[in-house]
């Protein structure tokens, strides 16, 4: 996960109210259920010693209605001055966060944030294509275009097979005019890989997407053709949608299991590396660090003490005394840009947290400091 999107809370100071809760109305009594839900995570802040300003705040954001279907959640980070981060997803949360102390608790967001993923959908045929961008935890496109040929075009396109002599010149230009859309198609797929977007999903009739991904090619786009999905579904295409989620979650299964590759090797060549809650505070202070990897749950039940690392920054006025693990980290990768992703302890060698370094850092003594 890019800590970017957290950078409001790199001036904000503490202590903050966290409140992470299933806001949706999916059954009968959704809306009573979601008033007991906030009722309830209002309550923790109230007895963690939560201000009542504070408190009111976050009461008022958490009973908005969110104006998705669900599943839906809301995040609330609040403190003295007012709400400083909030964010609605498309997730369940089964285990609610509502925490009150010196630093925001957002490990569950960041496990959250850290399964989504930006991509391109693009459902093709012979007369063009719906091109739209979409983030997979918000239910409707964040950006999206019709491509279609012109008429003349069409008519083209559609012509039936007429016989004779004429033929091979009727299905040359025929080819000639799917080649043109699929051409107004990639332009308008590659405007969003250039934005940052690289995921491509193609769908639709498969001569089309052949034609669409082979002039992908030099692009930076990674093509995944999806086996279903029509244009004019209206997004009702019960195969497409599961086709879209697991090949979302491949993207986030690789993603994960390359973070882990990655520091399995570096701990096999002894570089550029990190592993444990020590090791990884001192190349914090070292503003080494360029991934951080947590587990989410192990580091929530491990302390870190700040005042044993000096030149640790987590943030204006955090008290110098024992924190929870997953929180610190958490802020000091937000303060220095570092990445956040999840991963599992058994993969860090029974550790809580690991990280890999932007540098590597010689063992004082060794023959290179």
């Amino acid at each position: 996960m890019d800590t970017s999107d957290l950078s409001k809370l790199k001036q904000a100071r503490g202590p903050f109210a966290t409140a992470f809760v299933d806001v949706g109305h999916g059954t009968e009594n959704g809306e009573h259920e979601h008033g007991l839900r906030v009722r309830a995570a209002v309550d923790q802040l109230r007895e963690q010693g939560a201000d009542d300003a504070v408190v009111d705040v976050v009461t008022r954001s958490l009973m908005e209605t969110a104006d998705q279907p669900a599943p839906v959640a809301r995040l609330v980070v609040a403190n003295a001055d007012g709400i400083v981060l909030e964010e609605v997803a498309a997730v369940q949360v089964d285990q609610p966060v509502a925490t009150w102390g010196p630093l925001p608790d957002l490990a569950r967001w960041v496990e959250h944030r850290d399964a989504t993923v930006s991509f391109v959908l693009a459902v093709v045929d012979h007369t063009g294509g719906d091109v739209a961008v979409h983030v997979s935890d918000v239910p409707t496109a964040l950006e999206e275009q019709s491509i279609e040929v012109e008429d003349d075009r069409a008519a083209e396109i559609n012509k039936v097979t007429v016989g004779g002599w004429a033929q091979k010149h009727y299905e040359l230009r025929t080819e000639n005019a799917w080649r043109e859309s699929a051409d107004e198609v990639v332009d308008a797929i590659t405007s969003y890989v250039r934005a940052g977007h690289h995921l491509v999903l193609l769908a639709g009739d498969p001569t089309s997407k052949g034609m669409v991904r082979e002039k992908l090619g030099s692009t930076q786009a990674e093509v995944v053709e999806l086996s279903s999905g029509q244009r004019a579904e209206d997004g009702g295409d019960e195969a497409l949608q599961q086709a879209i989620r697991e090949a979302l979650m491949e993207q986030v299964v690789q993603r994960r299991l390359g973070a882990v590759h990655e520091l399995r090797e570096r701990l096999g060549r002894g570089e550029a590396v990190a592993s444990g809650i020590d090791d990884v505070a001192d190349a914090f202070v070292r503003g080494q660090v360029d991934t951080l990897l947590l587990d989410p749950t192990r580091a929530a039940e491990t302390e870190l003490d700040p005042s044993r690392y000096e030149g640790l920054v987590l943030g204006d006025g955090v008290p110098q005394q024992p924190l929870r693990a997953d929180q610190a980290l958490v802020a000091a990768a937000v303060l220095t840009d570092a990445a956040v992703t999840v991963a599992p302890y058994q993969a860090m060698g029974g550790e809580p947290v690991a990280a890999l370094l932007r540098w590597d850092q010689p063992t004082p003594g060794s023959q290179d400091a």
